[in-house]
C-alpha cells in the first residue's frame, strides 16, 4: 500500500561502451562537442551537468561524467584513459518518482494554512453566507486545480509543467498522481533517448576517426528492459500482422 514511499535507486535501462587501444583524447573537448551538438538540435527540456563520481570508496579519486537529463531520464557519459587505451561509456537510466513523507507533510502544512485564510477571506467578502459559500468555493477551486494539473501542457502551461516536474517538494506528487500520461510524452521520451544516443556515438566515431581509428566497436549491455521500445526494421513489401 505504501510502496511508493520506498526509496529506490535509478534503474539502468541501457549501457554501452567501447575501448580504443593506444588512443588518447581530451575528455573536456569531447564533452564540449556533445554539448554543442545537442544545443544546436534544441532538444526540449534538456539539462546538461558535469558530475563527479568516486572511482572507489569515499576517499578515492573523482571521475567527471557528463550528465544529460530530461524529466527523470538520465544519460551519464564518461570518456577517460584506461592504461594505454581510452574508453567511452554511456549509461541510460530512469530515476523513480519517489514520494517522501516530508513532501506530503509539506503539502498538508500549506493546505492547513490556506484553509483558514480562505475562510477569513470568504467571511470578509460574503459575511453570513460564508457557511454556504466556503465549501462550494473550495470544491470549485480544487476541481479547477486538478484539471489544470492534469492538462497543463494542453492549456499552454508548459512552463508550469516543467516547473512542477523539477520541484523537489511537489514534483513526485504531481507526476505520480496528477500528470497525465500521453502518447506524445511517450514519443518524446523515445526521441530524446535515440537523439542523445546517436549524437554521443557519432561524436565518438568523429573524434576517433580524426585520429586514424577506422572502426569503432560499440558493446551494448542492457541489464534491464533490453527490448523496451527496440525498433524493428520492416520491409515495405513485407506483410503486416
Amino acid at each position: 500500500m505504501f510502496g511508493f514511499f520506498e526509496k529506490t535507486k535509478g534503474e539502468v535501462v541501457d549501457h554501452w561502451y567501447t575501448l580504443i587501444p593506444g588512443f588518447n583524447t581530451s575528455t573536456k573537448d569531447f564533452y564540449a562537442a556533445i554539448e554543442q551538438e545537442l544545443k544546436a538540435r534544441q532538444v526540449p527540456g534538456l539539462e546538461i551537468l558535469h558530475v563527479d563520481f568516486a572511482e572507489g570508496g569515499v576517499l578515492s579519486a573523482q571521475r567527471q561524467y557528463l550528465r544529460l537529463s530530461r524529466e527523470r531520464l538520465v544519460f551519464d557519459i564518461c570518456a577517460a584513459p584506461f592504461g594505454t587505451a581510452y574508453f567511452f561509456s554511456c549509461r541510460f537510466a530512469e530515476l523513480p518518482a519517489v514520494i517522501a513523507i516530508w513532501q506530503l507533510l509539506a503539502v498538508v502544512s500549506v493546505l492547513g494554512i490556506c484553509i483558514p485564510v480562505s475562510f477569513l477571506v470568504c467571511a470578509k467578502v460574503f459575511g453570513l453566507l460564508t457557511p454556504f459559500v466556503w465549501p462550494a468555493a473550495w470544491i470549485f477551486l480544487i476541481a479547477v486545480t486538478i484539471y489544470a494539473l492534469r492538462n497543463a501542457v494542453a492549456l499552454g502551461l508548459k512552463d508550469l509543467d516543467a516547473t512542477l516536474i523539477k520541484s523537489h517538494v511537489v514534483g513526485p506528487i504531481y507526476e505520480r498522481w496528477f500528470r497525465k500520461e500521453t502518447y506524445y510524452r511517450q514519443d518524446t521520451r523515445i526521441m530524446y533517448r535515440d537523439t542523445v544516443n546517436a549524437v554521443v556515438k557519432a561524436k565518438v566515431e568523429e573524434v576517433t576517426g580524426a585520429n586514424g581509428v577506422k572502426l569503432v566497436q560499440f558493446n551494448d549491455y542492457s541489464p534491464t528492459f533490453g527490448d523496451l521500445y527496440k525498433p524493428t526494421l520492416v520491409s515495405p513489401s513485407a506483410p503486416t500482422k
